[in-house]
């Protein structure tokens, strides 16, 4: 009886201490929430001494963001993505310029019926505006843009293809509600960005202010495709197509980012860059005689060609 109680002590101790091993063993619960957070700083340099050909010396930085906070199961995926960026230049007898200022806060809800497919029925919201003043340089008296004007808002539903072996993601939607603030009454005034502008009398007196924001209805397009042409060699491709259904249908907005990131090691990349946009109502500002005059919508376009540090952490 003593040897069986005995035996019976030490078998529970060992179940015990079994048990407790397993647990020490077992990973923590997984969450459905992933995270990815990427800042980079590009710079470049030129400066030149008794330099025959001539030139002027300059610096450029630009300060980079982009935060991802991604929830998915099996059937709901839900991705936010902050994009935030900020560049200035200055050259030898000119003053600080900004060359690249950005703030985009992107939000897709998808939902799918099963597992197997890569369609998902999907509500996208889209914010972007800008930090400082932008000028059409060298005028600095009178900024053309400002912080909240313009700000973009995109809310709609539609369906969304993603694939994430591939890195494609491919939204369509036909009912999309954009919003255009124009924050600033001088530049809502001028009817800048296509708001209404203001209303005067024959003697030039204000009779009634612009209107600081404009309501669009229309069918949205966006496409990402990412991947890797050589080794070590990133191709990035965004896409976003809008067209109003009211005003001028079949007029197109476009927005297109094609960026090649060169990864040296884990901390130092080069990228080179191109940013197009077309917008009929973005009215494109020239210097005559020293006066600034509003032309027609052009395309626009901004080269980006740069090497920095990038930091990665979750």
């Amino acid at each position: 009886m003593r040897f069986f109680l005995k035996s019976s002590v030490l078998l529970l101790f060992t179940q015990i201490s079994f048990s407790q091993e397993i647990q020490t063993k077992l990973p923590d619960t997984i969450s459905n929430w992933e995270g990815k957070n990427t800042i980079g700083f590009d710079i470049s340099q030129i400066a030149f001494m008794n330099w025959n050909a001539g030139g002027n010396s300059s610096v450029s930085g630009l300060l980079k963001g982009n935060f991802i906070r991604k929830y998915s199961t099996d059937k709901i995926k839900w991705v936010n993505e902050l994009i935030v960026r900020y560049g200035v230049n200055k050259q030898d007898g000119v003053e600080l310029r900004k060359t690249d200022d950005a703030f985009q806060f992107n939000s897709t809800f998808g939902y799918r019926k099963d597992t197997i497919s890569n369609w998902y029925h999907s509500a996208k919201f889209n914010f972007n505006t800008q930090f400082t003043n932008g000028y059409a340089y060298p005028n600095t008296d009178k900024a053309i843009s400002k912080p909240f004007a313009p700000a973009y808002i995109f809310t709609g539903i539609g369906a969304e293809y993603s694939n994430k072996e591939k890195k494609v993601n491919v939204y369509l939607s036909p009912l999309t509600q954009k919003t255009t603030l124009v924050l600033d009454q001088r530049l809502a005034n001028e009817g800048a960005f296509g708001v209404q502008k203001a209303e005067y009398d024959l003697d030039g007196n204000l009779i009634k202010e612009g209107k600081m924001s404009r309501t669009e209805l229309g069918v949205l397009v966006t496409g990402y495709h990412k991947r890797e042409v050589w080794k070590n060699v990133n191709l990035e491709n965004r896409l976003s197509l809008y067209s109003d259904y009211i005003n001028n249908f079949g007029n197109i907005d476009a927005d297109w980012q094609i960026q090649l990131d060169l990864v040296v090691n884990e901390y130092v990349r080069a990228n080179i860059g191109a940013h197009l946009i077309y917008d009929d109502d973005i009215k494109a500002k020239e210097e005559v005689a020293g006066e600034q005059i509003t032309v027609g919508p052009k395309l626009q376009l901004k080269q980006v060609l740069g090497i920095g540090l990038v930091y990665n952490f979750k």
